[in-house]
């Protein structure tokens, strides 16, 4: 890992990239962020075991090298902490602190996990796929369970049908212990939460998963129906960040600067970015950059002429999606300490250098 990273926590382990260091469509592995509920296991892949098992005629367990012999796929898809930029919150919550950095873009290898499931024949009672992790340890948050726990997501049946990939590698490479060795879930266009690492069981089950990862925490308030409901987080929301300038940044007056970020919608493309250098009173459209590639991000740039007198400009960036979403001006509360995609401003010193 790159000395570079920031750290948010040593134990568990809570590692940041400085979003300013963003210089490349794909995140290189040692500068890719580390999310950690607990310590991180020590598993062996020779002795490892990948168990399917529960709403299944057939259940089964893998070993890595019969993982491996499978037929494998590669996708990219961008994994972003649920709780990314929660130190920009106005008032200060609990969580990792997490600055921009919180985000990534990969190239991951495996096998779909349609095709464990295909292999196992769920049962017309399925409705949901349980990832569970091997880290474990006690949850420090209120309510407290007794004893240690998993760490446990849920998918819905069609979403894990659909595109989660089990992957072992990451950019060409095997995966680290920190990033989920030997095999972790990448579940496209979803908060990273959901890509479980260090998978161990997949179980298929007749009825919602209420786990604790999966209801008392990573959870909002849903108001789509009569009354306000608490549901699990899952897709995504749009968002542009800024990478350069950083906040406080001093500037050349006159001069040319490039200004530069990334932008993202879940599974929905971007299709828009604008900035803004009078806190939002009039928007200017920036350019993007290459392609669009399902469920990673866009890079994006703006050559800037720098005012010619000194003054402290603050540049907001934006980004609208191929649904029509753009991104909000204000934080909903309904989200409690997670999916932080409000517009977040950044000032800048213009001064003679």
């Amino acid at each position: 890992m790159s000395e570079d990273l920031i750290v948010r926590e040593q134990e568990p382990l809570n590692l940041e990239m400085p979003f300013s260091s963003l210089d490349g469509f794909i995140t290189p592995n040692e500068s890719f962020y580390v999310r950690c509920h607990f310590p991180i296991p020590e598993i062996s892949a020779e002795s490892w075991r990948l168990k399917v098992e529960g709403e299944v005629e057939g259940p089964f367990e893998l070993s890595y090298d019969e993982l491996l012999g499978m037929e494998k796929r590669t996708i990219t898809a961008t994994l972003e902490c649920a709780g990314n930029n929660r130190i920009f919150l106005e008032r200060k919550v609990k969580g990792v602190q997490w600055a921009l950095g919180a985000v990534g873009n990969a190239s991951w290898t495996g096998v779909p996990l349609s095709t464990l499931l295909d292999r196992a024949k769920i049962k017309a009672s399925a409705v949901e796929v349980i990832l569970e992790g091997a880290d474990e340890g006690e949850v420090d948050k209120s309510p407290r369970l007794p004893g240690k726990i998993s760490f446990c997501r849920s998918l819905p049946l069609s979403k894990a049908r659909a595109d989660v990939l089990l992957a072992y590698e990451m950019n060409g490479e095997k995966l680290s212990a920190s990033h989920g060795s030997p095999l972790r879930a990448i579940v496209p266009g979803w908060y990273a939460m959901a890509s479980v690492k260090w998978l161990r069981r997949i179980i298929v089950t007749a009825k919602p998963f209420n786990g604790f990862y999966q209801s008392l925490d990573y959870s909002y308030w849903d108001r789509s129906g009569p009354l306000p409901t608490l549901a699990p987080l899952a897709e995504q929301q749009v968002k542009a960040e800024i990478a350069r300038p950083e906040n406080g940044e001093a500037i050349a007056a006159n001069s040319a600067y490039r200004i530069h970020g990334a932008a993202w919608a879940g599974s929905a493309s971007v299709t828009r970015v604008e900035i803004s250098f009078d806190s939002g009173a009039t928007w200017r459209d920036v350019k993007l950059l290459g392609e669009p590639v399902e469920n990673a991000w866009r890079l994006w740039e703006y050559q800037w002429h720098t005012p010619a007198i000194a003054g402290r400009p603050i540049i907001i960036a934006r980004a609208t999606d191929s649904r029509g979403t753009v991104q909000p001006v204000e934080r909903s509360g309904d989200r409690g300490t997670y999916m932080i995609n409000h517009l977040l401003p950044i000032e800048v010193e213009v001064r003679a250098l």
